[in-house]
């Protein structure tokens, strides 16, 4: 559940464009003038790959970014790093802007304070588990003795402890990923880039490593920026969901938020086979203050309507004092979430039924 007081601020994208071709200067000119991203290809052999992003991203906090094929997710979170150049725009890092920094100081972002965790899982096929996950802080200079145990404590924390001494090529793919993840924990970075990280994995290995991360994170509190295609994985992960197609933002905003909200057409044919019932929790559809009258019983502000919906028997009489850290906190009654399993009309379109 997010907090009501937002962090700090850890990385902030600020009109940020990205054309490429030969002369993307004179593309971007043509695009601020109100030329679209087909019309770009087609006239100027250009293509468009981010239009006027603009992100906080939050210390603490998971950043997901989503989209289908070729809406720019990969290229933005490129550019956190600088592994791709910006065409125009700002990445503040810390309040820094990265974009004025040279070779020492990116070299010293990479490898110090942002990690990045692959689809394909990027091991090294020569190099054992314990060493993977060590090599960060090897490639730091830091002697084997010191970052040994380190890479030991993150391997055990993924359950790979006792597996240090094979090779990728004797692991599962879900067990090479785990490596993946406990290298990016054993830099000790702030910030954690994770491109499709569980893409590449079975459904429930899948699911398995969405809930590591979740675990994790509720701990270390990393600043933590998710590309996927998969919006289950999205709502389920996300603290803030960014939203892009065709290299710009069509919505963004907490996943709740977002899935009661639909700012566009494109948002609800997103949304519009999600199971709301499991997905959206009490806390974004109740009414907020004291509980009177008749009370059926309590339910807590992260549970989602689902477990209402079973613990009222199916029946719409029933009205829940809802709860956070057993302080009362609203009330919510069962129209309220007949209601919610409804999509509403986005401001562009209809709602389709559920």
């Amino acid at each position: 559940m997010t907090d009501s007081i937002e962090p700090p601020v850890k990385v902030s994208i600020r009109n940020l464009y990205k054309i490429f071709g030969p002369d993307p200067k004179a593309a971007l000119e043509k695009h601020r003038a109100g030329m679209g991203k087909p019309e770009l290809l087609k006239t100027t052999r250009h293509v468009l790959g981010l239009s006027d992003i603009n992100v906080d991203i939050h210390e603490g906090r998971i950043t997901v970014i989503m989209g289908l094929s070729g809406s720019g997710k990969s290229t933005l979170i490129r550019h956190l790093n600088r592994l791709i150049e910006p065409t125009a725009g700002e990445i503040m890092v810390d309040g820094e802007d990265i974009l004025a920094w040279n070779d020492a100081r990116l070299r010293r972002l990479r490898r110090e304070t942002m990690s990045m965790v692959f689809q394909k899982f990027a091991l090294l096929p020569h190099r054992t588990v314990l060493e993977n996950a060590g090599m960060a802080l090897a490639t730091r200079g830091i002697r084997r003795s010191e970052w040994e145990p380190e890479a030991n404590r993150w391997l055990r924390r993924v359950d790979l402890g006792g597996n240090g001494h094979q090779y990728p090529h004797e692991l599962s793919g879900g067990m090479q990923q785990r490596v993946g993840l406990a290298r990016a924990l054993t830099s000790n970075s702030d910030i954690m880039l994770m491109d499709e990280a569980f893409s590449a994995l079975d459904p429930l290995i899948r699911t398995d490593m969405q809930d590591l991360l979740i675990e994790l994170q509720a701990e270390l509190k990393k600043t933590i920026v998710f590309i996927t295609h998969d919006l289950d994985e999205a709502l389920k992960l996300a603290d803030h969901l960014v939203i892009l197609k065709d290299g710009a933002i069509v919505q963004q905003g907490e996943p709740q938020h977002i899935l009661l909200n639909p700012a566009a057409s494109y948002i609800e044919d997103f949304v519009a086979d999600i199971n709301r019932a499991r997905v959206l929790r009490v806390r974004s559809i109740m009414m907020p203050g004291e509980a009177d009258g008749e009370i059926s019983g309590e339910v807590e502000a992260d549970d989602n309507l689902e477990s209402v919906i079973a613990l009222s028997g199916g029946t719409l009489e029933p009205r829940y004092r809802v709860t956070k850290d057993g302080k009362t906190v609203g009330i919510v009654e069962m129209p309220m979430i007949m209601r919610a399993l409804v999509p509403r009309r986005s401001q562009t379109g209809h709602a389709r039924a559920v």
